[in-house]
């Protein structure tokens, strides 16, 4: 009898105590799944298929999509950073709004409020963080900014704390949990979204091909895999996506490595792409004009003997960073469909299709951006690991903060170390 109980209670996955949770926090969502397809797409392709209707709306939204990707990278650095702050506004109401049409029953107070003042907050950490790093100049040539920057952490922690006693004012009794639970989603929300796109634009600042290359990869085995599920998938991949295949996810692997490289190729020989994005207090615009780095210089390697014999070649010439894209790209292809993954378990946690139904065919913005914030970290993470070195140029910025007396130590100290190598005396010397 325990046994049948149990079963009775289980729905689509759902436990005892899920239902139990379903009840207290007020039942199942509504949040509307079904997308706004154009009138004009509908007319055009009434005569087919839903599977092939389907296929059509994605092919001609991506599309569209990705000329818009193509415009916006031709405006600059500036409107890239402006289009990340935006996505990330979008990615965060999306799943705020998914909560609130969750749990709104009980009209918590504040809730919507307060989550929005902690993404605000959360900004202003981050970017004032990044203002400080790579602004740096600028920031010590206005007083105010100068103020800003150097209590910018105490600022921060103090907006915070003013939001935190804010909750804690708000809490209403009967409804302590459910109200402590949507501290955490709102928590949760932060770390996934804000975190991600700010280390978008670190990235960005490292040279816009670390930006391009890395969102291309995640672009395009999104499309290929879909593309060979499509016309090959037979065998399913995994339950949490039904349409996912093992066609479609080996197919996506070998196209987008294929796709890295080629496009790592074409990039890498563009200094507006290699260089990393600086600001130039002069003219108070950013430039990307540099002398490339060993990354972005061609270099010939020499191919394995087993493939010398069906590719006919000894050697081949190379970027060094055609080398790294092949990380990225794997990346991209094997681990990065995990973001989605984890994005579809949690529509199904909450019975919803989309998390929007911003893009006809696509969703909401977070459905087209699960893979890439998880990409965002790696990329971060490798950038960090592999290819960053000390910056000389923040060295010398922190340098010059410093007190006179302070500055005159640190010269006698590497005026003492240089002579002691023998490279000060070569250089007055020549």
């Amino acid at each position: 009898n325990l046994q049948e109980s149990e079963s009775e209670n289980k729905l689509d996955g759902e436990t005892a105590s899920d239902s139990e949770s379903k009840s207290e926090f007020g039942g199942s969502p509504a949040v509307p799944t079904s997308d706004d397809t154009p009138e004009v797409l509908n007319r055009a392709l009434s005569n087919l298929s839903s599977r092939w209707k389907n296929w059509w709306v994605r092919g001609i939204l991506t599309l569209a999509m990705i000329t818009f990707f193509f415009i916006i990278i031709y405006l600059g650095p500036m409107v890239l950073m402006t289009i990340v702050m935006c996505v990330q506004i979008k990615c965060f109401h999306e799943i705020i709004t998914i909560g609130y049409n969750v749990y709104h029953s009980y009209d918590l107070p504040w809730f919507r409020t307060l989550s929005w003042y902690f993404l605000l907050c959360v900004n202003y950490f981050f970017y004032g963080e990044t203002v400080t790093d790579y602004f740096f100049t600028l920031v010590q040539r206005e007083e105010p900014l100068r103020i800003l920057s150097k209590y910018h952490r105490f600022i921060s922690f103090a907006l915070y704390l003013t939001g935190f006693c804010m909750f804690v004012l708000s809490l209403v009794k009967k409804h302590y949990r459910l109200q402590f639970y949507m501290f955490g989603w709102t928590h949760v929300t932060l770390l996934i979204v804000v975190t991600q796109s700010h280390l978008i634009i670190h990235n960005l600042f490292e040279g816009m091909i670390w930006f391009i290359v890395p969102i291309s990869c995640v672009i395009c085995n999104d499309i290929m895999a879909y593309m060979f599920g499509f016309f090959f998938g037979r065998t399913p991949l995994i339950k949490l996506s039904p349409k996912k295949t093992w066609e479609g996810f080996i197919g996506g692997f070998f196209a987008t490595v294929l796709f890295g490289l080629l496009l790592s190729y074409v990039m890498s020989g563009y200094r507006c792409f290699t260089c990393p994005v600086e600001f130039n207090n002069d003219t108070n615009s950013f430039t990307v004009d540099c002398e490339p780095s060993e990354l972005f210089q061609l270099q010939e390697y020499n191919i394995p003997l087993v493939l010398q014999s069906v590719v006919g070649w000894k050697t081949v010439q190379m970027y060094p960073f055609q080398i790294h894209s092949i990380a990225l790209s794997t990346f991209a292809s094997l681990i990065g469909p995990f973001g989605g993954f984890f994005a579809s378990g949690f529509k199904r946690a909450f019975k919803i299709k989309d998390f929007a139904n911003t893009i006809p065919g696509h969703g909401g913005i977070m459905d087209r951006f699960d893979c890439q914030y998880l990409m965002a970290t790696f990329v971060n993470v490798y950038i960090a690991s592999f290819i960053r070195g000390p910056n000389p140029s923040k060295l010398i910025q922190q340098f010059l903060t410093l007190r006179p007396d302070q500055q005159l130590h640190i010269f006698n100290t590497l005026k003492a170390h240089l002579v002691d190598k023998g490279m000060l005396g070569g250089l007055e010397d020549a």
